[in-house]
Order: structure tokens, then sequence, then C-alpha cells
């Protein structure tokens, strides 16, 4: 008899609908909510991450959202660390986790492992190579990848910025390619879980609509409000890990450029809205990456999701 505790990951692109997938799950009694989103973590921002409101929360509560100030910085590694001690915790209390979300970094570092011999994030480092694309373009600072770790390089393209940075980052700390420190060592794989793997994946067609929807009602309620207040209350720039969730980065822009215009609203909604889609398809990408070395379900629809797993755990 398996002794591995049972965890449910529940993933999908951004306005697939797994969070209210999620909400019906956690009715049927017996399971508590991780929330796997790297925007969630992050204190008053909560009308542009599509947050559950306070009244949601109460009636689905979620372990993993308001933990950080906007300020503040949450890795991979934190959120792995503090993923499997809340599994442990609810398994205790003789509940299954259900973990739902879209950041698929956080998924995979959870299914795999991370490499412990890895420094940690250091930002001064990162605005340097920051500035320096800023002044002599992402194509240059791509190049000195390639120089430097041309194993890494192989694997990302000049648009995968944050991946470059972390990659230059690692050499610029240690003196040696990050691909050559991955490759030493060996991944702390946690074996103790029996991972149950679900993906929402709806047709590209309907995920547009919706993610067209969402931000509607977003605009509506007072998204650009919410990022003044930020602006107001905290210190921001574009550089800080909460600015560069998707939506938050186009509205800073706007506001700090100061010309509030029809025409200028009007772009920075359409840009915030590319970069949505843009995300969802980099979720796609990521979800396809998984179920290559991991055992998934997948469906099209929430219906799909809904009768499927409404049998499977009631």
């Amino acid at each position: 008899m398996s002794t591995q505790l049972p965890v449910i990951n529940l993933m999908g692109p951004t306005a697939s609908g797994k969070t209210a997938l999620a909400c019906q799950l956690y009715e049927q009694g017996g399971f508590e909510l991780i929330s796997v989103d790297s925007a969630l973590v992050y204190q008053d921002m909560d009308i542009g991450t599509a947050k559950p409101t306070k009244a949601e929360q109460a009636q689905y509560p979620h372990h993993l959202i308001d933990i950080i100030s906007p300020l503040e910085v949450y890795s991979a590694a934190e959120f792995v660390s503090d993923a499997t001690r809340l599994i442990d915790d609810i398994h205790a209390r003789g509940k299954t986790p259900i973990l739902v979300g879209g950041t698929m970094l956080y998924f995979k570092a959870l299914l795999e492992g991370l490499a412990d011999n890895l420094p940690n994030a250091d930002y001064d480092v990162r605005r340097e190579i920051e500035r320096q694309a800023q002044t002599q373009g992402w194509d240059e600072v791509y190049a000195q990848l390639c120089a430097v770790d041309p194993k890494a390089a192989e694997k990302f393209k000049p648009s995968d910025k944050q991946r470059i940075i972390r990659a230059l980052e690692v050499y610029q700390l240690t003196g040696k390619p990050i691909s050559q420190l991955q490759a030493e060592q060996p991944k702390n794989q946690p074996y103790r879980y029996n991972f149950h793997n679900f993906a929402l994946m709806p047709e590209r067609a309907e995920l547009h609509q919706r993610i067209e929807k969402r931000l509607e009602i977003m605009w509506d309620i007072g998204f650009l409000n919410e990022v003044v207040s930020l602006m107001e209350k905290y210190d921001l720039s574009p550089e800080i890990p909460s600015m560069r969730c998707v939506g938050y980065r186009q509205v800073l822009d706007f506001l700090q450029k100061g010309e509030q215009t029809a025409q200028s609203i009007q772009e920075m909604q359409d840009k915030a809205l590319f970069a949505t889609r843009q995300l969802a398809k980099r979720q796609y990408t990521w979800l396809r990456s998984l179920q290559e070395a991991h055992q998934f379900q997948t469906y099209l629809t929430i219906k799909q999701a809904q009768e499927d797993l409404r049998n499977r755990y009631r």
C-alpha cells in the first residue's frame, strides 16, 4: 500500500475557470485550497490579478494569497517550501490539498524539485543587466549569454528576458554557467507525494473571449484606480516583480507617462489585452511541456472537468 500523500494539482491558463472549479470541489468537503499564482501573493493587488474577493475567500479559503507586499519578492523555491509545509499540515488535518493556479514554474518546481546549488537572486546584479538591456538592447544581452553559456542560450530566445537575466545573474555570481550547475546538482524530488494532475485547456478562441470579458470587467470595477492607489502607497517601479505582472506593467507605464487621453487609454487597454493573451500562450506551452514529463488529465471545457472530478472525488 502506497504511503504517498495525495495532492491534486489543478492547472490552466489565465481565465480558464480553474479557480471556480476548485471552489466547487472544495464544497464537496475534505479539501483545502492552495493558490499557485505568482500574482495573488501580493497584498493590495486585487482587481488586476482577478483575486477572489474577501467574501469569496471567506467562503473558499485559499492559502498563499496576500502574503507579501508589492515591494517584496517571492521565489519558486519559497513557494515549494511553503506549499510542502501546507500540504503536510492539510494532510495532518485529515484533508486533501488542491493546488490551483496558472504559475507553471511553481508547479514544475513542485513536481520536479529544485537544484539547491544555485545562488539566491541578487537585485543589484539584475538591475545592472536590465540597464544594459535598456541601453544596448536585448539582442546584445542575449549575445553575452551565448558567449558565457551557449547551452542555456540554445533553450532561450532573445525575448525570454527573465530567463536570460537569471542565467547571466548566476554566471556573474558564481563564475559558472547555470547549465553546468543544473547538470551537476541532482534535484530533490518530493517523492512522498502522489500528484494527481489536471489541466483545463480550452480552445484558444474561447479562451480569448474569456480573457477579453475578464479585462472588460476589470476596467469597469476600477483596475486603473487600483494602480493609482498602489502608486500612492508604494514606491513602485517597472523593475520590481509585482509590476511585471500582466496588466499592471501596462497600466503603470501608462500612468507614469501622464498622458491620459481617450486614445492613450484605449492603447493601454489594448496592450494589456495583448499581454494577457501572450501569457496564456506561454501557459499553454508550459502545460504541454509538463504533460510530456508527467501524467495529466486534460479538459477542453469546465463542464467536462466538473463531471469527471466530482465523480473522482465525491
